[in-house]
């Protein structure tokens, strides 16, 4: 017969932790050990938030629920404790198992390991530990369990942090459904943390500043809501929900929404990048994200790097990389020594350039004028790191030999594309007369028909100079300028006035062209005697 909740949880105290029974000799060494997981491998209080998030990632779901994650914070000590202020988590899982609540009264005990195909996120077995830099007492309620567990050891077995304790009030499910404050009924599981008076400021200041591209990568959790109950309605701070927008268009601009372009790109695992932790994984799945317009800048820094939540590694690269990186103990960073995440990193140049070439060449319906943002995603500075900039400098060269630049054909609405080193710039101030010129008439409309494709007009422009500069675009030779006034018939067909511009053109850059052609005199000339 099946134990009930609270029978379960005796029998953990009595046969696990000897409370009751014999004293068990390991009790010191565990404590020291917990403690050690808890409070040195996380050095930043951030982290009991990714931990959380990333727990009900993994958990599971009944079908036709929307997953979701809610935080209320609130003035009232429910625990009657003595904390100044609580912080309680729903959850609207399936809720706690008992195998769970073997794992969570253990260290590395994690039900996830050896899962990584079915999606897990996490893997270390220490998440929920995390909670005690914040919380001396952490409660969990989830499918008639009611527990609590303690920081300072147990006076029954000198252990703290995973011997569970029961519940029966102070909180009991009426104390928190009031903080709930719903009408529908009361997700299936609820944390409860009474917070310690040096941790309330800084976790209202995370809670309020967290970014929403923390939802990015989850294919569960799409909807995570932050709110505050406070008795002094003075207080009270507006409940606001962060989401993700599923296309371009339908985010709101200084709002709390953003939208992205996302690739997800599969390579095989190669037998060099094999570790132990990966042993079942076949395929290596990157993907890339790309804000459209600007990115939120809810919180300090947005970071570049995501292991499905994000570490705290900044690529200064204009995109986001995911994949299922091993990470420190810490989640703070990927361990960039390691070979599995070498071999993630190896890939990363060939997914973004197919990413890169959807974007700009499969948008039949757009625009050559609108095509330049996406060229903002082009990673044109350096990196701290060396592993970045490596991949910085792979995305250079495979760009080189791809036809990602359109030229100036006007007299058409296709689109036509060219390598970098094919196409070439033309000075801002011949862009002029060639624009003025059009508009008189004069059929300026195949400049790239003189041996030279010449950069589409929307593109040729200060602004993008730096992204041109690392593409390794230059400009047309001297010789294109003769070949293009004579051939358009420039001179003649032109007014008297865009004829007086042409003439200074030629007149301040008389150095530039006289000094180029001094080894072909021909073209040089030909300019004189169009003029």
């Amino acid at each position: 017969m099946a134990l009930t909740p609270k029978e379960h949880i005796e029998d953990i105290r009595k046969t696990k932790y000897s409370i009751g029974g014999e004293p068990n000799p390991l009790v010191e060494d565990l404590h020291n050990s917990v403690s050690n997981l808890s409070a040195e491998l996380y050095t930043k209080d951030v982290h009991f938030l990714m931990e959380l998030i990333q727990n009900a990632e993994d958990n599971e779901y009944f079908e036709g629920v929307d997953p979701s994650l809610e935080f209320v914070i609130t003035s009232e000590d429910i625990t009657e404790t003595g904390a100044p202020a609580t912080l309680l988590i729903f959850n609207n899982e399936k809720g706690f198992s008992s195998k769970n609540i073997d794992s969570i009264c253990g260290v590395g005990r994690s039900t996830k390991k050896g899962n990584r195909k079915r999606g897990y996120v996490g893997e270390k077995g220490i998440g929920f530990k995390s909670v005690f830099l914040i919380s001396a007492q952490p409660y969990i309620f989830s499918n008639g369990y009611q527990i609590r567990f303690n920081e300072a050891p147990c006076p029954h077995c000198d252990l703290g942090y995973i011997v569970p304790e029961w519940v029966e009030e102070n909180p009991n499910l009426a104390d928190i459904r009031k903080v709930y404050g719903s009408s529908s009924a009361l997700p299936t599981t609820t944390l409860v943390l009474p917070l310690k008076p040096d941790k309330v400021k800084p976790v209202k200041q995370q809670l309020s500043s967290v970014h929403p591209e923390v939802l990015l990568f989850l294919s569960k959790i799409k909807c995570l809501t932050v709110r505050e109950d406070n008795k002094d309605p003075r207080l009270n701070t507006s409940p606001y929900t962060l989401r993700l927008s599923a296309a371009a268009g339908e985010g709101e601009k200084f709002g709390r929404e953003c939208s992205y372009y996302t690739w997800k790109q599969r390579f095989p695992v190669m037998p060099e990048n094999r570790v132990e932790r990966r042993m079942d994984v076949e395929e290596l799945v990157i993907t890339l994200a790309f804000p459209y317009e600007e990115r939120l800048h809810r919180g300090m820094t947005s970071p570049g790097v995501y292991a499905f939540l994000p570490t705290e590694m900044m690529t200064n690269l204009p995109f986001i990389i995911q994949g299922d990186f091993v990470l420190s103990s810490s989640r703070e960073t990927i361990l960039l020594d390691n070979k599995w995440n070498q071999g993630i990193l190896d890939c990363v140049p060939s997914a973004f350039v197919n990413a890169f070439i959807s974007m700009v060449k499969m948008t039949e319906k757009a625009l050559v004028s609108n095509l330049p943002w996406m060229f903002n995603f082009l990673p044109i500075n350096s990196s701290s790191y060396q592993s970045f900039n490596a991949i910085r400098e792979s995305i250079k060269l495979n760009l080189v030999d791809e036809e990602i630049l359109p030229s100036d054909e006007s007299c058409t609405e296709q689109k036509f594309f060219h390598k970098p080193s094919e196409v070439g710039r033309i000075m801002p101030a011949f862009w002029d007369i060639v624009e003025k010129a059009r508009k008189e008439g004069v059929g300026l409309h195949n400049l790239s028909s003189h041996g030279t494709y010449v950069l589409h007009s929307s593109f040729d422009i200060v602004r993008y100079d730096n992204i041109l500069n690392f593409l390794g675009v230059g400009p047309v030779n001297v010789e294109w300028y003769a070949k293009c006034i004579r051939s358009f018939n420039l001179v003649l067909g032109v007014s008297e006035a865009i004829y007086l511009e042409l003439l200074l053109f030629l007149a301040e850059n008389w150095n530039i062209f006289h000094g180029n052609c001094c080894g072909n005199r021909v073209s040089f000339h030909q300019c004189e005697q169009l003029c």
